[in-house]
């Protein structure tokens, strides 16, 4: 039954175009283990939901405007997920979040995958894992799993993957960039060991980015985090650097600062980042529009 499961979820629809995926019913499912993790179950109200949701699609989801009212309602057709109005009357309600809290409209995992979650602390590690491997970057799981609820400890269970990473990016990627940061070009060593760079992947891996050099960049860890959550990027047509107009910081240097900064590419012989992944990302996850530079 564990599997059966994991296949509900592995199928559910989402929204698609351009390689972009909408990641609104995750975040809902992400949102709902944690409270059973906490052990909270039953129905919560759209109000409810939409309170603690609006927030988590405003940080990890497009960068285009969305709304908890989409996966509310729109989750019900995959099988995990019923709703009703305050009447308890399951008819197909109205996705607009106007209608959704006139009619009082609550929600709740689907009851048999709700206790099959609860009692079965593997079936709840696998469904967090897959989705966040299916839907976002890693630099963005710790967060992810903090702002939900989960614990770390709910993703101990290693779930086999239908997808398997290349071992070989990180190395390669680091070594074409010289073990320093595209953006700022930190190259911090311990004992030897290069420490704090990472080995990005432009058009995420969870979202069919290919694990090439082409669509990689050295990243310091600060860095790397800004690029997969839309605060930093790179132009499309130059090797500069962009820089969301909404960031905001008492300290800003270490990012309004690159605004326009050449981006640090790797050594002759090896490819920069292609310029469909540099659109990807643009399209995908900046959180544009970027400052202008003087």
């Amino acid at each position: 039954m564990r599997e059966d499961w994991l296949d509900r979820v592995r199928s559910v629809r989402q929204w698609a175009r351009k390689g972009e995926r909408a990641a609104h019913k995750p975040l809902l499912l992400l949102l709902m283990l944690g409270r059973v993790r906490r052990g909270h179950l039953g129905p919560i109200a759209f109000t409810e939901v939409e309170k603690l949701l609006d927030p988590l699609l405003r940080d990890f989801g497009p960068p285009r405007q969305t709304e908890a009212a989409y996966p509310f309602r729109y989750l019900a057709n995959d099988g995990l997920w019923v709703i009703t109005d305050a009447e308890g009357n399951g008819t197909a309600l109205d996705a607009r979040p106007g209608a959704l809290r006139a009619a009082g409209a609550i929600g709740r995992l689907e009851p048999e995958f709700e206790r099959a979650l609860a009692t079965d602390p593997v079936l709840l590690a696998s469904v967090v894992r897959h989705l966040l491997d299916a839907n976002f970057a890693p630099s963005l799981h710790a967060d992810l799993i903090a702002r939900t609820g989960l614990g770390l400890e709910v993703i101990d269970v290693i779930t086999a993957s239908d997808r398997r990473r290349d071992p070989a990016f990180r190395e390669a990627v680091l070594d074409a960039y010289d073990y320093r940061c595209a953006m700022c070009g930190y190259d911090g060593y311990l004992k030897g060991q290069s420490i704090g760079v990472d080995a990005a992947h432009v058009r995420w891996w969870a979202i069919e980015g290919p694990d090439t050099t082409d669509n990689g960049m050295a990243l310091c860890a600060l860095h790397h985090r800004l690029f997969d959550g839309g605060v930093l990027g790179i132009a499309v047509d130059e090797d500069t650097v962009t820089v969301s107009s909404d960031f905001e910081s008492r300290s800003p240097a270490a990012v309004v600062g690159l605004a326009g900064a050449p981006l640090r590419g790797p050594r002759a012989g090896e490819p920069p980042v292609a310029r469909e992944h540099r659109e990807w990302h643009v399209h995908a996850v900046f959180r544009g529009p970027a400052w202008r530079v003087a």
